[in-house]
């Protein structure tokens, strides 16, 4: 929910600086690529497929959690972190966070717990397959950079 409320807050700014045919007061209108092709451009990639595809595998664990799967929970548990890991990632990677080395550090340990985890399920089910490469791909990422 909180997200949710942050992502429409944030459509609302756009809008409404979209809107304005005038540059902010003392705004100069220089345009800078503060995108994926930044300084950790990879990473951030990495960081937001990984995020994205586990958004999709721990919904499926939590569907078959209440299937009655309890063999899923620890997947669902260790996708759960990863999620939090590539999000914080992503946004001090797109920031170019002094912090960035010490998060990809963190986060590569846990992309490659949450590999590990989700191999054990990977030939019953495609959304843990994907999710174990999704982090496989991001922690071959954070290793470049992890301090």
């Amino acid at each position: 929910m909180l997200q949710s409320g942050v992502a429409l807050t944030l459509a609302a700014a756009g809008t409404a600086i979209a809107q304005s045919d005038k540059p902010a007061a003392g705004h100069d209108h220089h345009h800078h690529d503060h995108g994926s092709s930044g300084k950790y451009g990879d990473l951030v990639h990495a960081a937001a497929e990984c995020g994205h595809i586990g958004q999709v595998c721990v919904a499926h664990c939590l569907v078959l959690l209440g299937q009655g799967d309890k063999v899923m929970a620890v997947c669902a548990t260790s996708v759960s972190q990863t999620l939090a890991a590539c999000d914080a990632l992503l946004k001090l990677s797109t920031q170019n966070s002094k912090y960035v080395p010490k998060m990809a550090a963190l986060a590569l340990a846990v992309c490659e717990d949450c590999e590990k985890e989700c191999r054990k399920h990977e030939s019953k089910h495609k959304e843990c397959k994907d999710c174990a490469d999704a982090c496989a791909a991001c922690a071959r990422e954070c290793k470049k950079v992890a301090a």
